[in-house]
């Protein structure tokens, strides 16, 4: 079994049900070993905007600096390569990873501000789980489902963080076709989202605005909806609230918004893989099991 470093940020672990145990379980189910990065830290959740502003930075690189460790120790076989299951820790650490890449007074001073660390060398290559997937092949992962979701139609929400900008994106980020394949892979039916990359209203939902992200759901969802979709899967961890969780305020707003699930995609995963005791399902405020059931996908 092929060993990948990976990291798990925050969200897999502060909702290790849901994200996190199906994440890496997915990944072995599939023969692929995630190995967690030691002494990981917070990517800052946010890439800087400013120019100037390297100290945000100097989080995200200083966890790249512990896959050359990782290497260095012969912890994994995938050489200078950090696998990212949640979107936006994916485009942090990208974002900050290509800065350093292209501009070596940067690194110098970033470096130098991690004077406890060795010197990062800009050697690692940060991938998003999704493009693992791709370069294994769709038609292998196809080769391995257990139970095929035939009859469910699945809408994909790729959100901002996966596609934009489009430097570190994981796709076109005005064309993508990654989740699709990797829905159809796993014997879903696709329903066309024309709202798949629309924001879901971000950090709105825990400022004072949170009616912004609910008019949001409302409109995502029900551009779903309206695609046949019977569930959406996202993977991003701000999106999964936003369109799970505030479902109960876009409810309350809207009294005519119709709930739908929304799962992580390695949730959905899990169940094609016949893992579904490994999906966290019961963890998610919109309840996908009695779908699940009704397509015979559950017990």
């Amino acid at each position: 079994m092929k060993k990948y470093p990976y990291y798990p940020g925050c969200t897999l672990k502060q909702f290790p049900e849901k994200f996190g145990t199906p994440s890496v379980e997915s990944a072995r189910a599939v023969g692929l070993e995630m190995v967690e990065i030691p002494r990981w830290n917070c990517c800052g959740a946010v890439s800087s905007l400013t120019a100037d502003d390297l100290m945000h930075h100097v989080a995200p690189i200083r966890n790249l600096v512990r896959i050359q460790e990782m290497n260095q120790e012969g912890l994994v076989n995938d050489e200078y390569r950090l696998v990212v299951f949640c979107s936006m820790c994916y485009n942090v650490l990208k974002r900050s990873n290509l800065l350093v890449k292209e501009n070596s007074e940067t690194l110098k001073t970033i470096n130098e501000f991690m004077d406890r660390e060795q010197d990062y060398e800009a050697n690692v290559e940060v991938v998003h789980f999704l493009e693992i997937i791709r370069d294994m092949g769709f038609h292998r992962l196809e080769d391995m489902v257990k139970k095929p979701l035939k009859g469910l139609k699945i809408a994909v929400y790729y959100g901002c963080n996966l596609l934009r900008p489009k430097e570190v994106g994981i796709d076109d980020p005005e064309a993508p076709t990654i989740m699709e394949k990797f829905v159809e892979a796993l014997g879903g039916e696709v329903a066309d989202n024309p709202l798949k990359s629309l924001c879901c209203g971000s950090y709105h939902t825990v400022g004072g605005n949170k009616e912004i992200v609910a008019d949001r759901a409302y409109a995502i969802i029900n551009a779903a909806r309206k695609a046949g979709a019977d569930l959406m899967i996202t993977a991003c961890p701000l999106c999964a609230f936003n369109l799970d969780d505030r479902q109960k305020l876009t409810k309350e707003i809207h009294p005519d918004f119709k709930q739908m699930p929304v799962l992580y995609f390695t949730q959905l995963m899990a169940v094609a893989l016949g893992i579904e005791d490994k999906a966290g399902l019961s963890e998610n405020y919109v309840d996908a099991r009695p779908l699940l059931k009704e397509k015979g996908l559950l017990d």
